[in-house]
């Protein structure tokens, strides 16, 4: 088993340093270009060693999934090289750390939802909040927070098998499409977010069987895997089609809770008297009367 979680490492490595490579062209990264044959369009090896500062032999070692041993300072010097964003550079330093035995630890992540925040999602009764772990399973909501991801709880995906899976929703229930009305937007921020934790938790075996089901059962999703993109997702905005309110575009924060690892509350605030706070309002008072809200187009 750990041989394999090393050699699997070793090809993350592999593949993530030479996509990002390849990405890059000699006129980016500000270097000369001599004659009209370059085999390839990104960046050669020698080039990255080059901007990187390190001998040829040595980056080859590297991106052959050997980080082993990596200081910081080589790791910055080959993040400036790729042009790395935050996300990207983060990843790096997951992957290094994951390589190294001697700075390996237990990734610990929070099994339940403590009382204190349950307290906490219920106080919040005028904004859809729920709480979910890095793998997108919903842990806990509010009742607003429910309302809003309705035809998400409803899926027929978790009638006899839970936790409800926002991921699991948007690439294997047919619903997804029109839930997300940007759906290719939700698809590539999701992968990139499931990809960027394989180099925090390598070992997590609940979220490799997570990619493992949506590798084999959405092709959309082992496409986007392919590109190994990575991406932190901290603010923004969601836009999403409710069947019983519309189309709604719901600013979003996404808050990590330091004592639980591993979770995070997410949380919706539109502005004032806008289109998206008046629907959010008019949910609000289905939920609050107990009407059953249709949550899939029939």
């Amino acid at each position: 088993m750990a041989d394999t979680n090393r050699t699997d490492l070793a090809a993350e490595v592999r593949e993530f340093l030479s996509t990002r490579r390849a990405r890059i062209t000699p006129e980016q990264a500000g270097l000369p270009v001599y004659g009209g044959n370059r085999r390839v369009s990104g960046l050669r090896r020698e080039e990255v060693a080059l901007l990187a500062g390190v001998s040829v032999d040595y980056y080859i070692r590297l991106e052959r999934g050997n980080l082993s041993g990596a200081s910081d300072s080589v790791l910055d010097a080959l993040a400036r090289a790729l042009q790395l964003n935050e996300a990207e550079r983060t990843h790096l330093y997951d992957l290094a750390r994951a390589s190294n035995p001697s700075s390996r630890r237990p990734v610990v992540t929070a099994s339940r939802v403590r009382p204190t925040i349950l307290r906490l999602l219920d106080s919040m009764t005028d904004v859809p909040a729920y709480v979910r772990n890095a793998r997108f399973d919903v842990l806990a909501a509010n009742a607003l927070g429910r309302a809003l991801y309705a035809p998400v709880f409803d899926s027929p995906l978790f009638a006899q098998r839970g936790p409800v899976n926002t991921a699991r929703f948007l690439f294997l229930d047919p619903a997804g499409q029109d839930f997300w009305t940007d759906w290719n937007k939700a698809a590539d921020d999701s992968v990139a977010f499931l990809r960027s934790e394989t180099g925090r938790a390598p070992h997590d075996k609940a979220l490799t069987d997570l990619i493992g089901e949506l590798t084999t059962k959405s092709e959309e999703f082992a496409r986007r895997w392919a590109r190994h993109d990575v991406n932190i997702h901290r603010s923004g905005v969601k836009r999403l089609h409710h069947p019983l309110v519309g189309d709604l575009a719901l600013p979003y924060e996404a808050m990590d809770l330091p004592a639980d690892p591993g979770l995070r509350l997410n949380f919706y605030t539109p502005e004032p008297d806008s289109p998206a706070r008046e629907a959010l309002d008019l949910l609000a008072s289905w939920a609050d009367a107990g009407t059953a809200a249709p949550s899939r187009n029939r």
